[in-house]
C-alpha cells in the first residue's frame, strides 16, 4: 500500500529558479526513508508541502486515504495559559470527547437504562478502549520519560519554553497522537543521549511511515531503510541507510568519473580530426562535408555532467609532541550552582594522546566540567592540574568573535597577527576561496564559523584539543569538514559530544557523567555499548531471580521466560567461545596471520553477542 505518492513536484522561490524540480516518488506503508541533502536543497521545503503548510507550483500529491500525517517542525499556536501538560492532553482530543459521552451515558443510564442508551454505552466504551483511553496517562509518562520532559516542565506555560523544549514536546504530542505518518525534521537536535536511542526504539516498534531529516548520521543508520538524496532539486536513491548511501555514493560518482574522462577524452579526439579533415577540405567538398558530419557528431553526443564531489580539506592542525605522563589530572573536583551539586569528589587522570569522549544527559554539568578544564570558571572545591609540557586549545559550542562585523581576513589578521598571504593560505585550506573571504564573520553559517574558529586554533601548537558539541547543528558536510581535520590530529582530545557517530570515530576512552559522578571507561565506544548492554542483561537476571515465577500456562508458542531462558545458554556458550579464543589469541600474539584470523573471529562474536543481549533486554522489557 502507497501512503505518499508525488508526481512531477514543482517549487520555487524565485522566477525560473525551481528549488524542487518535477520529483516524482513513492514511499510505501511502513517504510523508514531518510531524506538527505545540503542545507538550502529543499528537503524542509518538501516536508512542509507534503504535510500541506506549502502550497506547490505544480505536481500532484497524494496522501493514502485515511492516513493522518504530522510534521514536527509545525507547532501549533496554544492559548496563553496553556501548560505543556495541556499540550500533550490535545494529543487525546478524541480520548477526551469519549470519556465525557461515557460519563453523560452513564447518567442516562441511571436514570433509564433504556436498550438504545446501553448499546451506545457499549459502542462508546469499546471504541474508548480500542483508542487505549485506559491508558492516557500511562503513556504520557512514558513519553515524557523518554523525551526528558520532566514534570517542572509539563507545568511549566508553553510559550515561556525554549524553542528547543517546545520542538521535544510537540515530537512527544505528535507520538502520544499515535500518527500514521511521521516527517521527522532534525528530530535528534534537542535530544540527549538517552533520549535519543529512546526515539530509536520507539520508531523501531512504530508501525507506520516515517520519513526523517537528519544530520545525525548514527541514527539514520539506526532508522531508515532507504536514503533518498535531494540534489539540484532533482532526487537519487538508494536502497539502504546512510552507511550504505555513502558507499554507494562514491561507487556512483567514481563511474561518473570515468564515463566523463572517456566522454571529453572521445570528444577531444573527435575534434582534433575534425579540425584535421577542415584543414584537408580546402578545396575538396568531400572532405569538408566528412569535417562538417563529424562535428555534428561531437555536437548530438550525450554529455555526462562534470562530478562535483567535494575535495578533502588540505588542512593540519599544529601540533605540539606531548612529552610526560599526566596531562590532566582531576583530584576531588566539586562545582555547585544555586545550592544544587552538579558533581563533587572528581577523581581522574589522562595521558598523552587520549581521545576522551565526555557523555551524559543534558543538565548533568558536561560544559561546565570543560570550562573548568578551559579556566572560564573555578571550581567550588577540588583542583585541575596539567601537565608541564600541556598546550591547550578550546572550540565552545556557541562560537564568538572579538569583532563579528570584521571578515574573515581582518579577522586573523587582527586576532592572530599573521601577513595577509598567511591569512589567505590558511582560509584556502579551510575551504575557504576567492572573495568569499571578505564575508563578514556575522554572516557565516554555523558550520563555517567552526570551522573558522579551527583555521584559527591552527596557529598555536595544540596537544590537548577541548571541544564543546563541535557537530551541534551543523550539516553533514560541516561535519566530514571538521572530522576530517580531527582525523589527522594525532595529540590529545576531550571532547562533549551527543553524535554518536562522531564519538564513534574518535574516542577511545569514555567518561559518563550521571548522579554527580564521572564513569571511567578505557574503550572504544561500541566496546562501552557492549559492556552496558551486559551490565543491562546481568541487571535483568538478577531483578528476575528475586520475582517469583509465574505459574506455567497454555500457549501457541514458548513463554517470553522459556525465550529468555534459550537466549541466556545461546549468550554462556558464546562467552564461553570469546574467552577460548582470547586465549588463544594471548598464545598467537608474535603469529600475525593467526592473531589476525583470531581477531576476526573475537569482532564476530562480539557481534552476535550484542544482538543476542538485546534480544535479551527487549524481551525482559516487556514482561518487567
Amino acid at each position: 500500500m502507497i501512503d505518499i505518492s508525488v508526481q512531477n513536484l514543482v517549487k520555487a522561490y524565485e522566477v525560473d529558479k525551481n528549488i524542487l524540480d518535477g520529483l516524482t516518488f513513492e514511499i510505501q506503508a511502513g517504510e523508514r526513508v531518510g531524506l538527505l541533502g545540503k542545507n538550502g536543497a529543499g528537503k524542509t521545503t518538501l516536508f512542509r508541502l507534503l504535510s500541506g503548510e506549502l502550497e506547490k507550483d505544480e505536481g500532484e500529491i497524494v496522501i493514502g486515504p485515511g492516513k493522518r500525517l504530522g510534521l514536527i517542525s509545525q507547532i501549533p499556536k496554544y492559548p496563553a495559559d496553556y501548560t505543556t501538560e495541556d499540550v500533550l492532553k490535545e494529543a487525546h482530543t478524541r480520548l477526551y470527547q469519549l470519556e465525557a459521552e461515557l460519563e453523560t451515558l452513564s447518567e442516562q443510564m441511571a436514570q433509564n437504562a433504556t436498550p438504545e442508551v446501553m448499546a451506545r454505552y457499549d459502542k462508546t466504551l469499546a471504541n474508548f478502549e480500542r483508542l487505549g483511553g485506559y491508558e492516557m496517562e500511562t503513556d504520557r509518562n512514558r513519553v515524557c520519560g523518554g523525551l526528558d520532559i520532566p514534570s517542572t516542565m509539563r507545568a511549566q506555560r508553553f510559550n515561556t519554553l525554549s524553542g528547543g523544549e517546545k520542538t521535544r514536546v510537540n515530537l512527544a504530542r505528535l507520538i502520544l497522537e499515535k500518527t500514521d505518518i511521521l516527517l521527522l525534521d532534525e528530530p535528534t537536535n534537542h535530544l540527549d543521549l538517552k533520549s535519543t536511542e529512546w526515539l530509536e526504539n520507539y520508531l523501531a516498534k512504530f508501525p507506520g511511515t516515517v520519513l526523517i531529516i537528519s544530520h545525525d548520521r548514527y541514527f539514520l543508520d539506526s532508522v531508515v531503510t532507504r536514503t533518498i538524496e535531494v540534489e539540484h532539486g532533482k532526487l537519487n536513491f538508494y536502497s539502504g541507510n546512510y552507511s550504505y548511501y555513502i558507499d554507494e555514493k562514491a561507487r556512483r560518482e567514481e563511474e561518473q568519473r570515468i564515463r566523463y574522462e572517456r566522454e571529453q577524452a572521445e570528444i577531444d579526439r573527435l575534434g582534433k580530426r575534425a579540425e584535421q579533415m577542415m584543414g584537408w577540405g580546402t578545396g575538396n567538398k568531400k572532405m569538408a562535408r566528412k569535417a562538417k558530419a563529424m562535428q555534428s557528431r561531437i555536437a548530438r553526443m550525450a554529455r555526462t555532467d562534470r562530478p562535483d564531489h567535494e575535495k578533502r580539506l588540505h588542512a593540519r592542525l599544529s601540533e605540539k609532541e606531548f612529552r610526560g605522563d599526566e596531562l590532566i589530572v582531576l583530584k576531588k573536583l566539586a562545582k555547585r550552582f544555586d545550592n544544587r551539586t552538579l558533581f563533587e569528589d572528581i577523581n581522574l587522570e589522562s595521558g598523552g594522546g587520549e581521545r576522551i569522549a565526555l557523555i551524559g544527559d543534558n543538565g548533568t554539568g558536561k560544559s561546565t566540567l570543560l570550562k573548568l578544564i578551559v579556566g572560564e570558571e573555578a571550581p567550588d572545591s577540588g583542583s585541575i592540574k596539567f601537565g608541564p609540557a600541556v598546550k591547550k586549545a578550546y572550540l565552545p559550542q556557541h562560537i564568538r568573535f572579538d569583532s563579528p562585523n570584521r571578515n574573515m581576513v581582518d579577522t586573523l589578521l587582527y586576532e592572530l597577527g599573521v601577513s595577509p598571504q598567511t591569512a589567505r593560505n590558511r582560509l584556502g585550506a579551510f575551504k575557504f576561496h576567492g572573495e568569499d573571504v571578505f564575508t563578514p564573520v556575522s554572516a557565516l553559517s554555523g558550520g563555517e564559523q567552526s570551522r573558522l574558529r579551527l583555521c584559527m586554533l591552527m596557529e598555536g601548537d595544540v596537544n590537548l584539543l577541548i571541544l564543546d558539541e563541535p557537530t551541534n547543528h551543523l550539516d553533514i558536510q560541516s561535519r566530514e569538514w571538521i572530522e576530517e581535520v580531527l582525523e589527522d590530529y594525532t595529540e590529545a582530545l576531550l571532547f562533549v559530544s551527543h553524535d554518536r557517530y562522531f564519538i564513534s570515530r574518535f574516542a577511545t576512552r569514555i567518561w559518563t557523567l550521571e548522579n554527580g559522578q564521572i564513569t571511567d571507561f578505557h574503550g572504544t565506544y561500541d566496546e562501552y555499548l557492549r559492556q552496558k548492554a551486559q551490565q543491562a542483561h546481568y541487571t535483568q537476571i538478577e531483578k528476575r531471580k528475586e520475582k517469583p515465577q509465574k505459574p506455567a500456562g497454555k500457549s501457541k508458542g514458548p513463554s517470553p521466560e522459556r525465550q529468555l531462558a534459550t537466549l541466556e545458554k545461546q549468550i554462556a556458550a558464546l562467552e564461553e567461545q570469546k574467552a577460548t579464543l582470547e586465549g588463544e589469541a594471548a598464545e598467537q600474539s608474535t603469529n600475525y596471520e593467526a592473531l589476525m584470523d583470531l581477531t576476526t573471529k573475537i569482532t564476530a562474536l562480539d557481534e552476535q553477542l550484542t544482538n543476542l543481549y538485546i534480544q535479551w533486554e527487549t524481551i525482559a522489557e516487556e514482561i518487567g
